[in-house]
Order: C-alpha cells, then structure tokens, then sequence
C-alpha cells in the first residue's frame, strides 16, 4: 500500500476506537434505561439521518478543502457528543436520544465519508482487497481490546469516566487531521467549474452494471442495519455485564480471525466467498427464532464470520467497479451509495419501533425480510460485475 493508504488505515484504526466504543456502550447505556427497542431505534435512525447529510456536506467541501477539514470538524462533533452525554440531562427523554444522534451521527459521516472518498480518488485496484482486508484485521483487533478497556473504565470510573476517555481519542484524532495527506476533488484541476459539486444520480448509476450495483445498495441497507442492530440486542439480552459482553465481543473477534485465517489458507473466487458469508449470516439469523441465550450467541458467532467475508469481498467489489471514472463520477457513487444505504437503513430500523420484545410474528417477518435481502445481494453484485466486464470487453 502507498503512503497515503497508510496514513488512510492510521486515521481509520483511531476513529474505529470511537466507533466500536459508541456501538457497544453509548447503545447500552440508552437500552439500560428501559430496555426500549425503539429508544435504541430512535437513536440509530437519528445518528445515521444526520450520518447522510453529512456525507453529502463533505462531498461539497471537497471541492474546495481538503480531507483535513472534515476530519476536523469530525473530530469536533465527537467531542461535542461526548460533552453531551456527561453534562446534558432532558426530561423529554426521547428529545435527548434524538439530539444525541445528531453529533454521533455528525461524526461518522464526516469521516466516513473523507476516507472513503479519499480511498477511491488514490486507491490503485490491486490495493483495495489488502486495505479491506488489512482494514478488517484492525477493526478485528480493536473489537476484543475496545470493548474491555472501555469495561474495566466504566467498572472503575463509571460511564462518565469512559466518556473522558473517549475524549482522549477525539483529540488524538483531530491532532491526526491536521499531518494527513491533502486529498480533496480538486486535486490536479481533475475537476472543471461546472462539475465541480453537482452529484447527480444520472452521473453515479448512468454506467454499465449500475442498475445492479443500485439494487445491491438497496438491499444491503437492510441487511446491514438489522446485524448493526440486533447484533448488540442479542448480546445485551444474554448479559448486562459489562465484562462479559467485553468477552463475549472478544469471542466474536475470535471467530472473525478465523474467519480471515480461513480466508487467506484456502484460495476461492471472490464471488464463492460471498456466498459463503451471506450463508452464515442466514443460518445465524434463522437461529435466532429459537430465542435462547445459547442460541442468540451461537448466532452472533456465525455472524462474525460472515460479516468479514460479506464485508471484505462487497467493499472490494464495490470499489473496483468505480476505479477507472473520473472523481466527479466516483464521488457522486460514494455520495448516492451513503445515502441509499441511510435511507434503507431507516426503513429497517421504522420497522422495528413497534416491536416490545424479540419474539413474535413482527420479529419473524422482519428475519424473512432480511434473509431474502441478503440473498439477492450476490446475485446483484455477480449481475453489476457481469456486464460491467463486458462493458470493457466492447470498449478494448
């Protein structure tokens, strides 16, 4: 990997800590409070609401600044969150979840989105599988040492005194900012006046294999936000313990090593381990229905592993497809891709309000949703690869 990729992967294990650290804990402390789905819901639909539009806003300033402004501002908006949960207290308790999402929300998209773009405009294609790869080794790592750090913290301090910690990162992150490369849309005059900003849908699926890569973003969504989701819910229904579900993460984590082991000893198609990863992630959903504390880890397990493979591959393929079209092309996939993936996302998690608990038909029909979903997204991904290469074919 270049230099650049590096300094890409450096800034990304940092905001990874963050991110991890928010995915377990801030959605604990709001489901310790009632043991609410639609509390955790509501948090989520507004973190990645505000997730979307930010995306878009850094699409915007990059054709003007560089990465390093919103990785600033990315880094501000998680201090913010985190002043917040120390200091602010509403009586409206559904007021105060809302707000919550906003800078989390906030935060993620401005990074998300200065990394990703940044990854398309200077990744080379034999450099997008290693980073993914390497990217998920990082993240693997972080799972099993984030989750119990931040435990033992909370155990000591309290929760107030793993929101300081966080703030550590922050700071370290928009310290960070300020020495990666300056990678913006208006690199080298790439960019004329009048493209310059305008991301239309037209101008992101107008290409051969499109139409399929809109189809897999669309089912992806939901796919993802119900793992993202119950993921933790499985988890926080076997245990509270703050300890435990550090372990029970770093059990996971485990698996997901395995998974990459496995990955990288046995050499497949591409396509053969996605079909591998979507098989684990549907027995792991089917085994939920059996609503046992065993079955609802044995679930999380198989999961992991076929998360690394889905994400792995889906990432890679998703990048590869866009490597050879101009940056205001690829700017306005990434752009199109976040904010359909948002939007799904927010269907799934609407679906979810009125569920009390996780059992019943509604529960089931949300499963059946999901598995038929993630089935297709292979076939979508196979179809949108299919006729992007013969698309190449005509051309050469």
């Amino acid at each position: 990997m270049s230099k650049e990729m590096r300094k890409l992967l450096i800034m990304n294990a940092i905001s990874s800590i963050i991110a991890i650290y928010i995915g377990i804990f801030v959605n604990l402390y709001i489901w310790e409070y009632n043991h609410s789905i639609a509390e955790v819901s509501l948090y989520n639909m507004s973190m990645f609401i505000c997730w979307g539009i930010s995306f878009v806003i850094t699409a915007k300033l990059l054709t003007r600044f560089s990465i390093r402004l919103p990785l600033a501002v990315s880094a501000l908006c998680g201090a913010a969150a985190f002043v917040y949960l120390v200091s602010v207290e509403l009586d409206h308790r559904i007021t105060w979840i809302l707000i919550l999402g906003v800078p989390v929300g906030a935060m993620f998209g401005f990074s998300q989105a200065s990394q990703n773009l940044s990854i398309a405009l200077r990744g080379k294609g034999s450099e997008y599988a290693p980073y993914f790869a390497t990217l998920m080794v990082v993240s693997q790592v972080l799972s099993m040492a984030v989750p119990f750090v931040s435990a033992k913290v909370i155990d000591w301090q309290g929760y107030a005194g793993s929101f300081g910690l966080m703030l550590v990162f922050v700071a370290m992150m928009l310290v960070f900012s300020m020495f990666m490369p300056k990678i913006s849309l208006a690199d080298r005059n790439r960019l004329d006046q009048q493209s310059a900003g305008r991301f239309h849908f037209r101008t992101a699926f107008g290409r051969p294999g499109s139409k399929w890569m809109l189809l897999s973003l669309l089912t992806a969504g939901i796919f993802m936000q119900f793992q993202n989701l119950f993921t933790l819910l499985f988890t926080f229904s076997v245990t509270q313990d703050k300890l435990l579900i550090a372990l029970l993460n770093m059990l996971y984590t485990c698996c997901s090593l395995l998974g990459l082991w496995m990955y990288r000893k046995i050499k497949q198609d591409e396509m053969r381990w996605l079909w591998i990863g979507v098989s684990l992630l549907v027995v792991g959903f089917i085994i939920v229905l059996f609503r046992q504390p065993a079955a609802l880890i044995v679930s999380n397990l198989l999961t992991s592993i076929g998360m690394f493979y889905f994400t792995t591959v889906w990432n890679a393929q998703q990048f590869k497809l866009i490597k050879d079209i101009g940056p205001v092309s690829q700017t306005a996939f990434l752009v199109w891709r976040e904010v359909l993936l948002v939007a799904t996302r927010c269907i799934l998690l609407a679906l979810t309000l009125p569920l009390k608990d996780m059992g019943g038909t509604g529960f089931a029909l949300i499963i059946g949703v999901t598995i038929v979903c993630l089935l297709f997204i292979p076939v979508f991904q196979n179809r949108a690869i299919q006729e992007a290469a013969l698309n190449e074919q005509k051309r050469g």
